[in-house]
């Protein structure tokens, strides 16, 4: 018996709980089911919510003035949305195809001496392909 299934036959978490709070799980052979795509819908939404109460929370704590209560309902919100973030993450974690470290080597991975360290790759900008330009994708700095 493999110790690792394969995705299509393992549980898959999903973006809800049961009434008592309990985690749910879908098994299912085919990914394109009905119960998989409301699941890609709602961890869709979830994230989508997650970004914009983000956004809306950095205006509040942003404000010196902000009243207390605005503040601890960014804050529980915020809770909320990373909780499902969280659990969006372990789904989509636990669907990943497994490889070992060895499979990793004879496929040529990133012990094969060949491509980016990871020095060289957070200094790479994406857009141009040129070394040495270290601002982060979709920023700008200030012309040299």
């Amino acid at each position: 018996m493999d110790a690792f299934p394969d995705a299509a036959s393992s549980p898959r978490l999903l973006p809800w709980s049961s009434f008592g709070g309990k985690p749910c799980y879908l098994v299912t052979d085919d990914a394109s089911s009905r119960l998989s795509a409301l699941a890609d819908d709602v961890e869709d939404q979830q994230l989508e919510t997650g970004a914009e109460v983000l956004h809306r929370a950095r205006a509040v704590l942003g404000d010196t003035m902000s009243p207390y209560g605005e503040v601890r309902y960014a804050g529980i919100r915020l809770a909320e949305c990373l909780s499902d973030a969280l659990r969006v993450a372990e789904s989509r974690g636990m669907r990943l195809p497994y490889v070992s470290d060895e499979d990793e080597e004879e496929d040529g991975g990133p012990d094969d001496g060949e491509g980016l360290t990871e020095h060289e790759a957070v200094g790479r900008d994406v857009g141009t392909g040129d070394a040495g330009d270290t601002a982060a994708p979709g920023r700008t700095e200030p012309n040299r």
